[in-house]
C-alpha cells in the first residue's frame, strides 16, 4: 500500500504551481509574440518560394541542433539539483563536463555534415531551383554548436534553481535580436539567401556567450565553502544511463513539430511550405499555457509520485488540466474563428491556408483536453513509454505526410499532422489510465470546456451566421465572449480552484533543498 504523506509540501500545492509558472508564461508569452512578427515579417518581405525555402532551412537546423543536445538538459537539470540538494558541490563541474564533450563533439560534427551534405539537402526541399537552400543551409551550419552549447548552458543554470537566465536571454533576449535583426536585413536589401539565416541564427552566438558566463557564475558561487571530494570520477555512466533515452525521445518530439515542413517542401515545393509555416505559426501561442504550466508541476509530480501520494498526484494533474483549457482553448477556438483574417497577415494568397489552421486549431483542443499527459507519464517513471509513444506519433505522421501530401497538398500535412498530435496524447492517456487509475477529466474540466466553447465558439458562429463573417462582428462578438468568460470564471472558481492563483503574489517557503525547475530545454514549440 502506497505511503500518503502528511505533509503540507507532498500535496498538491497549487499555488507553487501558479507562482513557478508566472516568469515561464511572461517569456514563453515574448518568444511566440516575437516569433510570429518574425514569421510575418519574412512572408511579407520575400516570395513564398524564398520564404518556403528558409522555413525548411531552419527547420532542419532544428533538427540538426536538438540532435546534438542529447537530451542534456533534462540530465544538466536533475543531476546539478541533486548534488547541490546533497551538498555535494565537488559534483557540479564534473557533471557539467560529461554532457559538454559529447554535445561539443557530435554539435561539430553535425554542423560539418550540414556543411558538405547541403547541395542534396537542397534538392531536396527546394523543388525546381536545386542551389536555393545551399547557402542559407552552410550559413545555419556554422551555428549548429552554438545553439547546441546555449541550450545547455541555459538548462544548467536551472539545475541552480535559476529561471532567470532562460527568460532573458532565450525567451526575450534571442528573439528580439532576431526581429531587430530582420528589420535591418529588410531595411538595406540584404541578400536574402544570407541575412534571413544569418539574422535568425547569429543571436545563438550572443545567447552561448551570456549563458556561458551566467552559469560560471552560478558554479562559483555554488563551490564557495563546499567541502572538496575527489575519491570519486566523473558520472559517465549514471548521467548517460540517465539522459540516453530522452535524448532520441527529444529527437522524436522535435521531429514531430518541424518534420512536416520539411516534407511539405519535399512533396510539394517550397511555396506549399511557406504557406503551411503561416497556418501553424499560431500553435504556439496555444502552447503559452502548458509551457508555463510544465515548468510548476513536473518537479510536482515526481515528489508526489515518489512519496506514493496518488490521491495528491491524481488532484494536480485534474486542476492543472482545467487550468491549461482555461489558458488555451479561448485561444485556440478563436484562431480557428477568426482563421482567415489571421492569415492575411501574413501577406496576399495565405488565406487558402484556412483549413490547416481550422484543423490544428480544433486537434489541440483534444491534446490540450488530455492535460501534460506526458509530464505525468514521465514522472511516474514510464519514461520508455513516452519514447514509445513518441516514435509511434512520428512513424504515423511520415507515414500520412507521404500518403497524402502529394494527392491534398497542405491539408494531407495538417491531417497527418493532427492524426499524430491526437496519438501522442491520447496513447499516454489511455496508458495512465490503465496502469495507475488517473485522468484529467473532472468538474472543473466540464466547466473549463463548456465555458470556453460557448464564449469563444458558439457566440461568434452565430454571429456570424446572423450578420455574416466580417471583422467587426467578430471582433464585436469576441469583447463580449471575454467579459462573459471572465465572469463565468468568477462564478465557477471554486470548481477550477482558480483561489490558488493567489499563489503568485506570495514568496515561496524556505525548503531544504533545491528543487527540479522543469524539464531543460525540451520547449522547442515556441521556436521562430
Amino acid at each position: 500500500m502506497p505511503v500518503v504523506s502528511a505533509a503540507p509540501r507532498s500535496r498538491a500545492d497549487l499555488g507553487g504551481v501558479a507562482r513557478s509558472g508566472s516568469a515561464g508564461m511572461v517569456g514563453a508569452g515574448v518568444t511566440a509574440v516575437l516569433g510570429a512578427v518574425f514569421t510575418i515579417g519574412v512572408t511579407r518581405g520575400v516570395g513564398a518560394v524564398e520564404a518556403g525555402v528558409f522555413f525548411s532551412a531552419t527547420s532542419v537546423f532544428l533538427l540538426l541542433y536538438t540532435i546534438a543536445r542529447l537530451g542534456t538538459g533534462t540530465g544538466a537539470v536533475y543531476f546539478l539539483t541533486r548534488h547541490r540538494a546533497l551538498g555535494r558541490p565537488d559534483r557540479l563541474r564534473p557533471t557539467l563536463r560529461v554532457a559538454l564533450l559529447p554535445v561539443t563533439v557530435l554539435s561539430v560534427v553535425l554542423s560539418a555534415g550540414l556543411f558538405v551534405l547541403a547541395p542534396a539537402i537542397s534538392d531536396l526541399i527546394a523543388r525546381g531551383d536545386s542551389d536555393a537552400a545551399v547557402l542559407p543551409l552552410r550559413v545555419l551550419a556554422g551555428f549548429v554548436p552554438l545553439a547546441a552549447l546555449s541550450d545547455l548552458f541555459l538548462a544548467a543554470a536551472r539545475g541552480f534553481g535559476r529561471v532567470r537566465p532562460l527568460v532573458l536571454v532565450d525567451k526575450v533576449g534571442r528573439p528580439f535580436a532576431q526581429v531587430a535583426g530582420l528589420g535591418v536585413a529588410v531595411a538595406a536589401g540584404w541578400s536574402v539567401s544570407v541575412a534571413l539565416p544569418l539574422v535568425w541564427a547569429g543571436p545563438y552566438l550572443l545567447s552561448a556567450a551570456v549563458a556561458a558566463v551566467w552559469l560560471g557564475r552560478l558554479v562559483r558561487r555554488a563551490e564557495r565553502g563546499g567541502t572538496p571530494d575527489v575519491a570519486d570520477g566523473p558520472p559517465w555512466r549514471e548521467f548517460w544511463a540517465f539522459t540516453g533515452p530522452r535524448a532520441l525521445g527529444s529527437v522524436a518530439q522535435i521531429a514531430l513539430q518541424r518534420l512536416d515542413i520539411v516534407l511539405v517542401a519535399a512533396l510539394a515545393g517550397p511555396a506549399e511550405a511557406a504557406l503551411y509555416t503561416a497556418a501553424t505559426r499560431f500553435l504556439v501561442f496555444g502552447q503559452l499555457g502548458g509551457t508555463a504550466l510544465g515548468t510548476g508541476v513536473q518537479h510536482r509530480f515526481g515528489t508526489l509520485f515518489a512519496t506514493g501520494d496518488r490521491a495528491a498526484a491524481a488532484e494536480l494533474y485534474r486542476t492543472s488540466t482545467a487550468w491549461l483549457m482555461v489558458l488555451t482553448w479561448p485561444l485556440y477556438l478563436l484562431f480557428a474563428v477568426f482563421s482567415p483574417f489571421v492569415l492575411a497577415l501574413f501577406g496576399k494568397g495565405y488565406a487558402v491556408a484556412e483549413p490547416v489552421m481550422v484543423l490544428l486549431a480544433l486537434t489541440m483542443l483534444v491534446a490540450t483536453g488530455c492535460g501534460m499527459v506526458d509530464n505525468v507519464l514521465n514522472m511516474a517513471g514510464r519514461t520508455t513509454w513516452t519514447l514509445t509513444n513518441a516514435l509511434l506519433a512520428l512513424a504515423l505522421d511520415v507515414a500520412l505526410n507521404f500518403l497524402l501530401v502529394p494527392r491534398i497538398g497542405i491539408l494531407g500535412a495538417a491531417v497527418a499532422w493532427a492524426a499524430a498530435i491526437a496519438a501522442n496524447n491520447l496513447l499516454p492517456l489511455a496508458q495512465l489510465g490503465w496502469s495507475m487509475g488517473l485522468h484529467p477529466f473532472g468538474r472543473g474540466t466540464a466547466v473549463a470546456a463548456g465555458l470556453a466553447v460557448a464564449c469563444f465558439g458558439a457566440l461568434p458562429l452565430a454571429a456570424a451566421v446572423l450578420a455574416g463573417r466580417t471583422l467587426p462582428v467578430l471582433i464585436g462578438t469576441t469583447v463580449v465572449g471575454v467579459a462573459l468568460y471572465g465572469a463565468g470564471l468568477w462564478a465557477a472558481r471554486g470548481p477550477l480552484r482558480l483561489s490558488a492563483l493567489r499563489g503568485i503574489r506570495r514568496r515561496p517557503p524556505p525548503r531544504g533543498g533545491a528543487g527540479v525547475q522543469g524539464s531543460g530545454q525540451d520547449d522547442r514549440q515556441c521556436e521562430g
